[in-house]
């Protein structure tokens, strides 16, 4: 299964949401220097997860990003559920159907045996995500960082941040 690049933006943008100060936001532009990717496609994911209720945009001079529920109640599927959609990753065509002695239609009543073996490890997949949680990552991070790098982070983001208003 591969995972687009948003999907990881998202995620790292996400997470570095939760040190936000009560109403207080990052613009787009800001998250994209700081991960060193190109603004507009942050700009892309970060309205993604607005759209799915998991960041909170404001507009306007003082406008920006923050997230829009605790991040305990945030997951990583519903990260990649905003920016790659819901879909199953596999789709299967009926290619059984296709060919010499392909099947007919009637005897294709039930998926076949390939697309259930997908289809069960595609719930695997998310249900894995599922678990894992933006506050999980969070202590992860604080739990393996260095000091000094907790220090550079904190005071970026005092730089950066500013406060919110219009919320939309």
């Amino acid at each position: 299964m591969q995972i687009s690049k948003g999907v990881e933006w998202a995620a790292h943008a996400a997470v570095m949401m939760i040190a936000l100060p009560e109403g207080r936001g990052l613009k787009a532009e800001a998250l994209a220097r700081y991960h060193d990717v190109p603004t507009a496609y942050m700009a892309k994911q970060l309205q993604a997860l607005s759209k799915a209720g998991i960041a909170q945009s404001s507009r306007g001079a003082h406008g920006g990003y923050r997230l829009a529920k605790p991040a305990t109640g945030i997951s990583l599927w519903d990260i990649t559920a905003a920016i790659e959609g819901h879909a199953p990753a596999f789709r299967c065509t009926e290619i059984r159907q296709n060919g010499p002695c392909g099947l007919k239609r009637k005897d294709c009543r039930n998926p076949c045996q390939i697309a259930s073996a997908f289809a069960v490890a595609e719930r695997a997949f998310r249900d894995s995500l599922k678990t894992v949680t933006l506050a999980d990552l969070a202590a992860q991070v604080l739990q393996n960082a260095r000091p000094e790098q907790l220090s550079d982070v904190g005071n970026w983001l005092e730089s950066e941040t500013m406060p919110l208003s219009d919320t939309s």
